[in-house]
């Protein structure tokens, strides 16, 4: 199926499973997705960077459907995303990983150190590396060159489970928001998030015996997904 702007004009999490299967092409290489992550707006997502509002960072997610939203992570690494929704309303899907079917070359020539085949574009990081996406390409149209998406005639079979990587109450079990297509070589393993260190200096813990009898206890919300997700 040819690029079809009013099929993505639909909450992110129904358009992330349509997108496995589909085919993503630029900077001479072309690679199946395999793998998503869907993240709404509206305040709806805790997972999301739409989730707090409009931003200078996340504009792009509030644009048209069908563009791509790109941002920088971790201070080193671009992760790429499928905007979604009409026009305002804020939603993305982010493309975590996929199988390279044309200009291998060009991917590899791309990556710094060796990495077999499947690698290339197993992980939201490696794939954009190696379709050349940069941070200048925010916005881009997906429907005209340099990029080209082409959508799965068929539906493809998926799984789904929690976000790799989402800190806090949008990595819980109550967010099956990443689709995956099962027994692919390229789609990444599952990781929760990492807890943050606390900031200073530790707090000395009391002994249980003088907990109050109706104190509630800590605990930390997080499952799986992306941090900072989308």
């Amino acid at each position: 199926m040819s690029f079809d702007r009013a099929l993505l004009e639909r909450p992110a999490t129904q358009v992330a499973p349509l997108l496995l299967g589909a085919v993503l092409s630029h900077g001479g290489v072309s690679l199946r997705i395999t793998e998503v992550e869907a993240y709404l707006g509206g305040g709806a997502d805790p997972g999301s960077h739409a989730f707090r509002g409009q931003t200078r960072r996340n504009a792009s997610m509030f644009g048209p459907a069908g563009r791509l939203y790109a941002y920088f992570t971790y201070g080193m690494h671009v992760c790429a995303n499928v905007v979604c929704s009409p026009d305002g309303e804020a939603s993305a899907v982010l493309i975590r990983g996929g199988e390279i079917i044309d200009g291998i070359a060009d991917a590899r020539a791309r990556r710094t150190s060796s990495a077999s085949d499947r690698d290339l574009a197993r992980g939201p990081a490696r794939l954009t590396l190696a379709l050349g996406i940069g941070l200048g390409d925010d916005g881009s149209d997906l429907a005209l060159p340099p990029f080209q998406l082409t959508l799965p005639a068929e539906p493809a079979d998926f799984l789904t489970g929690p976000r790799t990587g989402v800190s806090g109450e949008g990595g819980g079990a109550e967010f099956p928001w990443r689709f995956w297509m099962p027994g692919e070589a390229s789609v990444s393993p599952y990781r929760r998030a990492v807890p943050k260190p606390p900031k200073g200096p530790a707090k000395p813990q009391l002994c249980a015996s003088f907990v109050p009898h109706n104190a509630h206890n800590c605990g930390f919300a997080g499952g799986g997904g992306k941090k900072g997700g989308l």
